[in-house]
């Protein structure tokens, strides 16, 4: 099992610097996310030859390895011209990927929930011209439900991605999400959905959220009522509502063996000591 680091709390740091410090944490993997001058949201990469040879020096310099690397892309939203231009954007990422020698990416489903059957018939035809390159570079594809994607629900999630049919695709299941994940229940049963997933997790997102429909949906007030904005949070375990007792049980009892990254966001301003008290809570959990 691999235990990576999101460092999306350091992305003001350089890149080497950023790498430094996540070794001189614990971490031995990291997981790229979007920063700025290399892999911006939702724009084309910003990565040359020359930013590529940067962190791969890095990388081998502090001995830390890429476990995966997330771009967000709106390849499934119903405006045509935005899907071009988001597969534009996944062919040069899924390239910079390869070079960099790691074989494995993460994304969201991303689309419109309002617009649903849209947004879908628009991820299909994504993945109809993307698939061909993830399989001739030998990149694999995990992909996870956001609140606020055509699908946000967990099993539809994991349907949707057991129809995509290639054994290189599969589910991130992303704890701070799970409230959204649950659908209309209330309480959230993590170990159903975890179970759900089956044989096609290979990924965790670990990161606490309160409950947005506790305290019969009264958790939050957002104004104007009836708002379908989404709400969570990205905290440290034991901040949240999260039933972390019953999610890491049931990964032992399944025997969990992917990539499970640490990806808090909400504490900048404490950031390395936030990283390192997931490294130890995670890593004692998922030691078996």
């Amino acid at each position: 099992m691999k235990i990576a680091l999101d460092p999306y709390m350091f992305r003001g740091l350089p890149m080497t610097e950023m790498v430094r410090t996540v070794a001189e944490l614990g971490y031995s993997h990291i997981e790229l996310s979007p920063r700025p001058e290399f892999m911006p949201f939702f724009l084309h990469p910003r990565a040359d030859d020359e930013k590529v040879a940067e962190l791969k020096k890095a990388l081998r310099d502090h001995s830390v390895a890429l476990s995966s690397v997330l771009p967000l892309y709106k390849w499934s939203g119903p405006d045509e011209a935005e899907r071009q231009a988001a597969v534009r954007y996944w062919k040069r990422m899924i390239e910079v990927t390869a070079e960099l020698g790691c074989g494995l990416m993460n994304s969201e489903f991303n689309g419109r929930p309002e617009k649903a059957a849209e947004s879908e018939a628009a991820f299909w035809r994504s993945l109809d011209e993307l698939l061909p390159i993830f399989e001739r570079e030998g990149v694999a594809l995990n992909l996870e439900a956001h609140p606020d994607d055509f699908c946000e629900v967990n099993e539809a999630a994991v349907d949707l991605v057991r129809a995509i049919n290639k054994p290189w695709v599969n589910y991130l299941y992303c704890a701070p999400h799970t409230f959204h994940l649950s659908g209309d229940d209330p309480g959230a049963d993590i170990g159903a959905m975890l179970r759900y997933a089956g044989d096609k997790l290979r990924h965790l997102h670990i990161a606490d959220t309160y409950n947005h429909k506790g305290s019969s949906g009264l958790r939050y007030i957002m104004n104007p009522p009836g708002t379908p904005a989404r709400i969570h949070q990205h905290l440290d375990i034991g901040q949240g509502e999260v039933d972390w007792t019953t999610f890491f049980q049931t990964l032992r009892e399944i025997q969990f063996d992917g990539v499970a990254t640490v990806c808090v966001f909400a504490w900048e301003e404490r950031a390395r000591e936030s990283s390192a008290f997931m490294l130890e809570h995670v890593t004692k959990e998922l030691t078996w």
